[in-house]
């Protein structure tokens, strides 16, 4: 046996760097607060993929396609060697290692594609934005956890696989991944180095890093007002929702009081019945004038729940009855839902003090938008 480079600088480093990506999504998944980590950590790994199937076509000989292109036979006859205890040695890819590999290959970009997409319906953000409906998107995320979880199972697979294979073979596959180097027959070819391609491929990544880093924890001063505004120092930067319609007139009326709680935050029915009982408006009479409130109105039910392409007016619309129009947002099943985690005397201590205060936790409570990543629970 002789030492003999066969894995690429570039696929070593794609291999790691996949590693670190899909670790950083997996662990930052369902995180309001690390939305965009997960998201960046999801760009990262559908460009590494998009690099390793050009790799596949033109890298060096056994990180190329055809050197590990099994037909099923091939893959039964090596699966029933390892059930035998006497599976052959590969210079490259083994047949089982090879079906791990595609698959990861197809997940892994099932999963990237279908997060995109996710964060373009749901979300409305980035390059998908506005490509699918809410409702689409929401469907579009049960496939993509499906896709997440069939991941880890082949991932899963595939290190018990490694882990038999060393068993057996008695030869150290992980670190060959490491160093490319593996212990072949005299006369195995060698593979080549290709050190340019592995530092362009780093670079494009650290790129990106900084980039991400630059965006998502860049202070934004103007956006941290009020009474929690000592409480968040340098947050990732929440994702930025769509600019929503806006009326001087009823952010001075019902600003006055309280926050100017948006109309995508209720149904046009909820918002029909406060006006219309606007003379035992929680205790008050709000004493508008005819054409301010009817303006006002007008205004409200226009940009209404059924009507605004945010997330959280999408949510609360779809869970309030279509019999029912209550006056308070915090009655609304999607509110009390969403919000029953948390522990009941956050709402009497500062600088929370109520139900009410919407900005004691959203950031852009004010803009209306409430995206998940602009909520943080002060502690």
């Amino acid at each position: 046996m002789s030492r003999v480079l066969i894995w690429d600088l570039p696929t070593r480093v794609f291999h790691a760097l996949l590693i670190v990506g899909f670790a950083v999504a997996w662990t930052t998944r369902g995180s309001d607060q690390w939305l965009s980590l997960h998201s960046f950590a999801g760009y990262v790994t559908v460009g590494l993929i998009a690099f390793r199937l050009i790799w596949g076509l033109c890298g060096s000989r056994y990180a190329r396609f055809d050197s590990f292109s099994y037909g099923p036979a091939a893959v039964a006859t090596h699966l029933r060697q390892l059930l035998a205890g006497v599976p052959s040695r590969y210079v490259g890819h083994n047949p089982a290692g090879s079906v791990a590999i595609y698959a990861m290959l197809a997940l892994g970009l099932g999963v990237g594609l279908t997060g995109v997409f996710t964060q373009g319906g749901e979300e409305q953000h980035l390059v998908a934005a506005r490509v699918l409906s809410i409702a689409e998107g929401t469907l579009v995320r049960q496939a993509h956890a499906t896709l997440s979880w069939l991941m880890v199972i082949v991932v899963a697979c595939h290190l018990v696989g490694v882990a038999v294979e060393v068993w057996l073979t008695k030869e150290n596959l992980p670190r060959s991944m490491l160093t490319g180097y593996k212990e072949t027959p005299p006369g195995s070819a060698a593979g080549a180095r290709h050190g340019v391609a592995a530092g362009v491929l780093v670079l494009a990544v650290a790129a990106s890093g900084v980039w991400w880093f630059a965006y998502a924890w860049r202070e934004t001063l103007e956006a941290r007002t009020g009474p929690v505004a000592a409480l968040r120092t340098v947050p990732p930067l929440a994702f930025i929702g769509p600019q929503l319609p806006d009326d001087a007139v009823w952010r001075e009326e019902c600003g006055a009081c309280h926050l100017a709680y948006h109309p995508s935050l209720l149904p046009a029915r909820s918002w029909q019945r406060l006006l219309n009982e606007q003379d035992r408006h929680f205790g008050t009479d709000l004493l508008l004038a005819p054409a301010r409130g009817a303006r006002i109105l007008a205004f409200l039910v226009r940009n209404a729940a059924e009507y605004s392409p945010t997330e959280a007016a999408f949510k609360i619309n779809r869970s309030v009855a279509a019999d029912k129009a209550p006056l308070r947002i915090t009655e609304t099943p999607y509110w009390i839902a969403k919000h029953a985690p948390l522990d009941a005397r956050l709402w009497s201590r500062p600088p929370v003090n109520s139900k009410a205060n919407c900005a004691a936790c959203h950031d852009d409570a004010q803009a209306g938008s409430f995206e998940d990543s602009a909520m943080r629970v002060p502690h």
